[in-house]
């Protein structure tokens, strides 16, 4: 089919030599010769098969562009499903930080009660602890209190005693005193 297609093209290239004056076929013509000088290249062409060479060359590159063409595909596809695949990464990551975000919120809303707690316990302590130094205190102020009440009412009884006691009632005094000492001594 080639050859014949070859035959075809050459013969229809040929025909404005034909129309040239004089005898076509006398290597004088040089339609002639050009058109036997292009017949034999064609021959020489088809010889050594360079119309299927450069088929097969043709046929090769485009097999060759059709592998790098699926090789591209299946690279785009690749770098579909990675690109996914990160985004489903970045997605659960984004999650897990939300998730720890959350977590650290409410680990400090629990640090704060916490906080507030040990602070109303330990207010609670040092008011207690001051309200026993302020009951201390009193119950201190009240014994000096009394105690000076005792000195001052015994120096008024003294004072009083020594005013109405006269010397016999003292002896007699001292007498009973040291009969009780001696009784509680033996």
């Amino acid at each position: 089919m080639r050859n014949t297609l070859a035959l075809i093209l050459t013969a229809s290239f040929a025909s404005p030599a034909l129309a040239a004056s004089g005898p076509f076929f006398s290597l004088a013509n040089t339609d002639f010769v050009v058109t036997l000088g292009f017949i034999v290249f064609i021959a020489v062409l088809f010889y050594f098969k360079v119309p299927s060479m450069i088929g097969g060359a043709l046929d090769n590159r485009a097999e060759g562009i059709k592998a790098e063409l699926d090789e591209a595909r299946a690279l785009h596809e690749e770098a579909r499903s990675l690109l996914a695949s990160y985004e489903r990464k970045q997605r659960e990551v984004q999650t897990q930080a939300e998730a720890i975000v959350a977590a650290a919120k409410e680990d400090s809303v629990l640090a704060a009660e916490q906080a507030k707690a040990d602070l109303e316990k330990s207010i609670a302590r040092r008011l207690a602890a001051a309200q026993d130094q302020i009951a201390s205190a009193e119950a201190s102020a009240v014994k000096e209190v009394r105690d000076q009440a005792v000195t001052a009412a015994v120096a008024a009884a003294k004072s009083v005693l020594a005013k109405q006691m006269t010397a016999a009632q003292a002896n007699k005094l001292i007498d009973d005193a040291i009969a009780d000492v001696g009784l509680k001594l033996h």
